[in-house]
């Protein structure tokens, strides 16, 4: 069994090999793309990436009006998967707010530079601050 953190990888993988294939109009099916990382069924991957191509483009602006001097566009694919995956967890899920805070910052250390981790950390901050309505 993988652990969340893991988990969290493969949805990263697999919405940033649809961004690829999509620009090179590749067909493809999203199961396809997560069967080949992932070999047991996994409802959390299932519904994470299905929420997150369902609400992309709300997430898309949310984003964009924290990115400051940047937009999404502009971040490279890896960077976009990192991010959506976060602005997902925080605001679509009940994932505790740190937790997927910190575990998009995980992954942005192991796959960004430096400057667009601390980009990242900031945009999700202020989401948590400004969109999050936490009870």
């Amino acid at each position: 069994m993988k652990n969340r953190s893991e988990l969290r990888e493969i949805i990263m993988k697999v919405l940033y090999q649809m961004e690829i294939l999509k620009e090179t109009d590749i067909e493809y099916k999203t199961e396809d793309l997560v069967k080949e990382l992932l070999e047991v069924e996994n409802s959390f991957v299932n519904d994470t990436i299905e929420g997150i191509i369902k609400n992309k483009k709300e997430m898309i602006e949310v984003d964009n009006k924290y990115l400051k001097d940047w937009t999404m566009d502009r971040l490279n694919k890896v960077d976009q998967a990192i991010l959506l995956l976060g602005t997902y967890e925080l605001l679509y899920t009940d994932t505790p707010s740190v937790v997927a805070i910190n575990e998009a910052i995980e992954l942005s250390k192991k796959y960004s530079e430096e400057a667009v981790t601390k980009m990242i950390n900031g945009v999700l901050d202020k989401i948590y601050h400004e969109e999050v309505k936490e009870d």
